[in-house]
């Protein structure tokens, strides 16, 4: 995060442009003036020939000038030649070829002169030259004979052009020339081979030469090259290699300058230009280039380094820079050096430039025209364009080198003064008239501005005024009368009001007055001050990975009173706002950050009269590039080292890098890993295994990701060998109950060590002793049929190829197919209470394969009625398992089957033991459902009620009946149920019939008896009478409910309901 504070901005649109505070005052254009030229064309004017020419020169001057040109140092008599034309009130000279001639006619060097009553001002001299693109020669060029590993040069040598066209090298299908460090084109166009090499004659070499003006290109003849060798095998996988030029047999040499030559040379340089320096040397291997100045370093600032460290170029030459510099040249073989003695000359430059002058009459002055170069510069002073010396004599003027002064001037002394300093590199030429004039204060400004400025930034208010002789100029805030100069306030030669730092008691009315012999003038600014424009919170540095959303703030203070703009900034250009991307008055949000993202945000707050910046820079983690330029070095017969340039790493350093290889003979084009190493290192040894032609890739890997691989690197092929393993995972299995399929997982390129490999496959059944079968199989399997069901097979599986066979293999038991298991054995059902069923069982006879697991599937049942059938596997080791019973007298029907890989084998069934009492419950669970036995229920029941009633009539008759008299036993004084001798019969606790009651899945569950009407007795006491009542049994019942007292179960009883109405 950093906060730039521009320069204040303490102007509005109607602020005063200020003028330079040395600069030369303006006269009013209503006011007699000298001509003054205002614009010309370039001193070296080069013109496309296809258009019209256009020489510039424009003036101006009251009254307005008059204007005239000279060609080549002679009056040019514009009205002779009806192409030429000059435009109106204007000197710029048109020169119309629509209806013919040649614009070579009218090379040459012009100069314009601007003239008016009171002096002559000129232009400089115009150099006027036609831009030229010449054909290039035809010429047969004869192939270039040259030995492997000698140096080369194809010289360009372009047609002169003008200016000078650019030069390029390609071949004649226009395919751009490859340079390196080797093979480079020099400054002057050549192409330099530092040594040629077998592979330069894949191609040809054309120069090519673009004209600037034309927009042409043309080309040279291609070259075509003859390497003569020693060893005719281009291998591909040794370009580039440091030893490929021993494994070619190129002789090793030392460097030797192919240019410039020799040990020095010196070069002379203008002052302000581009120096170039350029060392281009031969030898084996391509020597490397340093540069070096001799008693101190490099301007670090302005050099830099070009074509490979072949050139070095020094910007903005300054005389500082001359000196000695030398390149270095070195190779393993040895170094050479080459000195560049710089010399900086300079064409003039100003000192001290001449400016108008202007006096009233009997004042003094004078006009100063100083100027310096390498050599130094003559001056010549000249007026209205004539050399001084043949000017009238002036008894007012004195000439002294580079100054004239003038004294008591007149209005005769009026007159342009031209300065022209020169030397052997060029020339300046500077017009400065002389006007002399009484003219009282005038102000040049609008009156009464208004101007608004920033709290505490420094302000200039300026009041542009004129008269002769030059006025003096006071300030003057809210009419007083105090003149304004000193401590905060500073005044200007020109007029201009300094207010170092503004304040908020500076606001007010200025006003500036202009006073010489002749009057006064004056004029007003009003000051407003405003609060600055400032951003409080700003924007902050971050990192974040790719794919995120990051937000910069930029939150601003500013004075209400002005507008507010905030706007955005990358890399000091302006931001472009899209999809990706959400501008809000506080903020910037940036959805999906990816790479292009990364850069500096500066943050914007202005107003018209200020501005905040605030910047912060974006660092997008992304993943690495591309690792490039891979070279292969080190080649052995199972080994070779592979060399790399790492790619940019995006801010994330890079992890590891991950080689991959891939050959072209099993799998072509698939790339496979083959190592990984620190991302500290960019050269590794790899291990190689024979008979591969291998090409390597690398990609790069840091925490946001992977790069995109690298170009392939060259092939290198190892020589074969026997195989050193034999085929992984060999297995032998059935996929039939009469065959065994051995397969194994194929050996890869890089285990095959030799072309057509094959494996020999061999088997036979185990512990038998048979002699092995064997067969040579090109593929990945082979199946062996008519075999017995699962039985062991001893398998053993070698590799072969062309160089021999791999080492004796291990053995690998096997087995033919599977087929369904029997039944298993001795399965037993178990029931040790009413909850549980225990299920045990042994393993099958004859399990025909490998045992996967059992499958067991149950269902209860209960008569007809069948519950949901569950089914449960189990592993091959279980052979136990426990049900739990859902309730206490459904049976359980199970069925258990052995599976292999085949499927399920024979099943065997068995049944839960039948509980106690399940017949009668069975019979009560059908009988119950049936239509017949609810209506006999019904039946039965309607025949008590009817019987009940009958006693009830009986007993309301006959009144209580005795008990003892019935009864064979006496009752005891124990029996709670006797009080009177007697008992009533109640229905007890409204009970229902206890011999029966409804089982959980609906069936009829039996608990005590049989017989529902035991309890009318209480479980067996009461007997029928001889006339078939139970008068006895029902008394019993009343007693005992009289000595319980009356409970809730007695109300809710229907045969006590009846015996409370009788």
């Amino acid at each position: 995060m950093a906060r730039q504070q521009p320069p204040p901005w303490v102007h509005t649109a109607i602020l005063l442009c200020l003028l330079s505070l040395t600069g030369a005052i303006e006269i009013p254009m209503d006011l007699s003036q000298p001509p003054t030229i205002t614009k010309q064309s370039v001193k070296d004017h080069i013109v496309d020939p296809r258009d019209n020419i256009l020489i510039e020169c424009e003036a101006k001057g009251n009254p307005a000038p008059s204007f005239h040109w000279t060609r080549n140092s002679r009056f040019f008599n514009i009205a002779k030649d009806p192409r030429v034309s000059m435009r109106r009130r204007s000197g710029t000279l048109v020169i119309d070829f629509r209806s013919g001639g040649r614009p070579e006619e009218y090379e040459g060097e012009y100069q314009c002169f601007a003239r008016n009553k009171f002096g002559t001002a000129l232009s400089n001299r115009i150099r006027l030259q036609v831009s030229k693109s010449p054909l290039w020669p035809k010429e047969n060029l004869d192939p270039v004979v040259v030995q492997e590993g000698a140096p080369l040069t194809l010289q360009c040598n372009p047609p002169p052009g003008l200016p000078s066209p650019v030069i390029f090298w390609m071949s004649s299908s226009m395919e751009p020339i490859t340079q390196d460090k080797r093979v480079s084109q020099g400054h002057n166009g050549d192409l330099y081979f530092s040594n040629v090499m077998l592979q330069d004659m894949q191609t040809d070499y054309s120069c090519n030469a673009r004209f600037h003006f034309t927009h042409t290109i043309q080309q040279k003849n291609a070259f075509t090259l003859k390497v003569l060798t020693n060893n005719p095998y281009n291998d591909s996988s040794l370009r580039n290699h440091p030893d490929m030029y021993s494994a070619r047999g190129v002789a090793e040499r030392t460097p030797s300058f192919m240019y410039p030559q020799g040990t020095a040379s010196s070069q002379m340089v203008l002052r302000g230009m581009d120096l170039l320096l350029e060392c281009i040397a031969s030898g084996v291997p391509t020597p490397d280039i340093a540069w070096y100045k001799k008693g101190g370093d490099l301007p670090s600032d302005k050099a830099k380094f070009e074509n490979f460290n072949k050139a070095l170029r020094i910007t903005n030459v300054s005389e500082e820079d001359s000196g000695e510099y030398f390149c270095l040249a070195s190779n393993k073989m040895g170094s050479i050096r080459h000195t560049i003695s710089v010399r900086v000359k300079a064409a003039p430059y100003w000192l001290d430039e001449p400016k108008n002058l202007i006096l009233a009459p009997g004042e003094d002055g004078r006009l100063v025209c100083r100027a310096n170069g390498n050599p130094k510069p003559t001056v010549q002073w000249m007026v209205n364009g004539e050399p001084l010396q043949s000017a009238p004599p002036n008894p007012n003027r004195e000439v002294a080198g580079d100054t004239i002064i003038f004294r008591d001037t007149q209005i005769s002394s009026r007159a342009v003064y031209q300065c022209n300093t020169s030397n052997e590199h060029g020339y300046l030429l500077a017009n400065a008239f002389v006007s002399v004039l009484d003219v009282p204060p005038r102000m040049l400004s609008p009156r009464n501005q208004l101007i608004r400025v920033i709290l505490y930034n420094r302000t200039r208010l300026d009041c542009p005024f004129f008269g002769s002789p030059i006025p003096t100029l006071r300030w003057f805030k809210n009419g007083q009368g105090s003149n304004l100069d000193g401590g905060n306030y500073h005044v200007y030669e020109n007029g201009s009001l300094e207010i170092k730092m503004i304040r908020k008691e500076d606001q007010g009315i200025y006003t500036c007055v202009a006073t010489n012999i002749l009057g006064k003038a004056e004029n007003q600014v009003r000051l407003e001050v405003k609060d600055p424009t400032r951003i409080y919170r700003m924007p902050e540095d971050q990192v974040a990975k790719r794919g995120t959303t990051v937000q910069l703030e930029c939150r601003v203070k500013h004075d209400p009173s002005l507008k507010l703009t905030v706007s955005w900034l990358k890399d000091d250009e302006p931001l472009y706002i899209g999809n990706r991307m959400k501008k809000e008055d506080d903020s910037l949000t940036i959805f999906g950050v990816a790479e292009r993202d990364q850069g500096s945000y500066t943050c914007i707050a202005s107003t018209e009269l200020d501005q905040d910046l605030a910047k912060a820079h974006l660092t997008v983690l992304g993943r690495p590039d591309r690792p490039r330029d891979l070279e292969l070095t080190d080649l052995a017969e199972r080994s070779v080292r592979l060399t790399w340039i790492p790619g940019d790493d995006n801010n994330s350093p890079i992890t590891d890098y991950v080689v991959q290889f891939e050959e072209d003979q099993f799998q072509p084009g698939v790339w496979h890993d083959h190592s990984k190493f620190p991302g500290s290192v960019n050269s590794a040894v790899l291990q190689l295994s024979p008979y591969v032609n291998y090409q390597f890739r690398v990609i790069a890997v840091n925490e946001v990701g992977s790069s995109h691989p690298s170009l392939p690197s060259e092939r290198y092929r190892t020589s074969g060998a026997p195989p050193e393993s034999n085929p992984a995972d060999v297995r032998g299995e059935g996929t039939r109950k009469n065959n065994m399929e051995i397969t194994w997982t194929p050996m890869n390129a890089t285990s095959a060590f030799g072309p057509n490999l094959r494996y020999i496959v061999k088997w036979r059944r185990r512990e038998t002793r048979e002699t092995w079968n064997n067969v040579t199989v090109w593929g990945s399997r082979y199946v062996v049929g008519q075999t017995p069901v699962y039985v062991p097979y001893e398998i053993r599986v070698q590799a072969e190829n062309d160089f021999g066979k791999g080492p004796e293999p291990d053995t690998v038991i096997g087995y033919s197919g599977e087929d369904l298991p029997s039944a298993p054995r001795r399965f037993r059902v178990r029931q040790p209470n009413l909850e549980t069923i225990n299920l045990e069982w042994d393993h099958p006879e004859h399990p025909n394969g490998i045992l996967i697991g059992y499958t067991l599937k149950y269902v209860a049942f209960n008569g007809t009625k069948l519950g949901k059938q569950i089914v449960e596997n189990f592993s091959p080791n279980q052979t136990k398992f426990m049900v739990r019973r859902a309730d206490p007298v459904s049976r359980y029907r199970f069925t258990l089957s052995a599976r292999t890989q085949v499927g399920s084998g024979e099943a065997v069934t068995e049944e839960s033991p039948a509980p106690p009492n399940e017949a009668y419950t069975n019979n009560q669970a059908d009988i119950a459902t049936q239509g017949w036995f609810i209506g006999l229920m019904c039946a039965i029941a309607l025949l008590v009620l009817i019987l009940l009633i009958v006693c009830f009539i009986k007993r309301s008759r006959g009144g209580k009946y005795p008990v003892r008299e019935k009864k064979d036993v006496p009752l005891g004084p124990e029996d709670p149920k006797e009080e009177d001798g007697s008992f009533d019969y109640s229905d007890e606790d409204n009970k229902p019939l206890q011999g029966s009651q409804t089982s959980l899945d609906g069936t009829i569950k039996q608990q005590e008896s049989d017989d529902s009407l035991v309890d009318y007795g209480e479980g067996g006491e009461g007997q029928f009478n001889e006339d078939g009542s139970f008068i006895g049994q029902y008394t019993v019942k009343k007693d005992k409910e009289e000595t319980e007292g009356n409970e809730s179960s007695e109300a809710t009883s229907p045969v006590n309901a009846i015996y409370s109405l009788a």
